[in-house]
């Protein structure tokens, strides 16, 4: 017997997770997919027997949306975060000075004039970005020299910047990380302005340097002790591959969930759905799995308010 479709009922304020389960039943274009995400949402944070990564790119770290990363991260529902280095930039350069709303359609070439960066409808002030992630990196680095320190993995250097930021850090990224001991590797450290100043460092202390063999050696680790892996990847590109690379040598993640607005038929690897993981072995054909089409920054507080409250039952 075929399933009718049915209205979705709001008039008497339901909860997210409530809400979330009408969606399903409403036969919605993307609505179904987010309430399949929500059970693999709460599946992976509620099994504190799995071995669970976050990854995400850095723009989302630019808006509201880091404190619900945050709040991943400081519940202890997750083992490990890879992200990009933008998003140290921009969790450092926040702690410091306060990002704008701003507008798509602003005037670019003026915002250049003003000394204003545009990040999609936000705007950064170029004395909020670049300097203050120069000066505190700066200090932070020649601090870990003079200690003696000559080589340092993705992962210790961001427990070291919540160090550095210390009172301003507290609603950082690298702050709950610190506190939580959650190790957070960043494959691509060189491509933003906190890898700038690392490279800018080494040209006068060429004995220093960055062991990412090391964070790739933990990594390796916590792969292989997984007795059940899951990831919440957000997004695309180096964040999202380094994580599904890396579980593929265990024959596949357990659970997976993927929030991304990137197409599918350009054959790219944002692009590409969970099932096409399962192919490489990157995802269990045994697993849940699901993708979720649709904006992260407004998805994932909707999909973490409803599993958290979920869970909380």
């Amino acid at each position: 017997m075929p399933r009718t479709v049915k209205d979705i009922r709001i008039d008497d304020g339901p909860s997210l997770d409530t809400l979330v389960r009408r969606m399903e039943a409403a036969g919605g274009f993307s609505a179904k997919e987010v309430t399949k995400g929500v059970d693999v949402l709460a599946r992976i944070l509620g099994d504190a027997e799995m071995t669970r990564f976050l990854s995400f790119p850095a723009d989302i770290v630019a808006t509201g949306t880091r404190g619900v990363l945050r709040t991943l991260i400081a519940g202890g529902y997750v083992d490990a975060v890879i992200t990009t280095c933008g998003t140290l930039d921009h969790d450092l350069a926040r702690s410091i000075a306060p990002y704008y709303h701003g507008d798509w359609n602003l005037d670019d070439a003026r915002l250049y004039r003003r000394g204003l960066y545009r990040l999609g409808n936000l705007v950064i002030p170029q004395s909020h970005y670049g300097r203050p992630v120069e000066r505190r990196m700066q200090r932070l680095l020649s601090r870990l020299y003079a200690r003696g320190v000559r080589r340092l993995s993705t992962r210790d250097l961001v427990w070291e910047i919540a160090r550095e930021l210390g009172a301003r850090g507290r609603e950082s990224l690298a702050r709950a990380a610190l506190d939580r001991k959650v190790p957070v590797f960043v494959p691509g450290i060189t491509d933003g302005a906190v890898g700038s100043q690392l490279w800018l460092f080494w040209q006068s202390h060429k004995d220093f340097s960055l062991d990412l063999f090391d964070d790739e050696q933990r990594l390796s680790d916590l792969v292989f002790e997984a007795k059940r892996a899951g990831a919440i990847m957000l997004g695309g590109g180096i964040s999202k591959h380094h994580t599904i690379w890396w579980n593929q040598f265990r024959n596949g993640l357990d659970a997976a969930l993927y929030i991304t607005t990137a197409v599918e038929w350009d054959g790219s690897l944002s692009g590409a759905r969970t099932r096409e993981a399962v192919s490489w072995g990157k995802v269990k054909p045994t697993a849940q799995h699901t993708t979720v089409e649709g904006d992260v920054t407004v998805l994932l507080p909707l999909m973490v308010g409803a599993a958290l409250e979920r869970l909380r039952r």
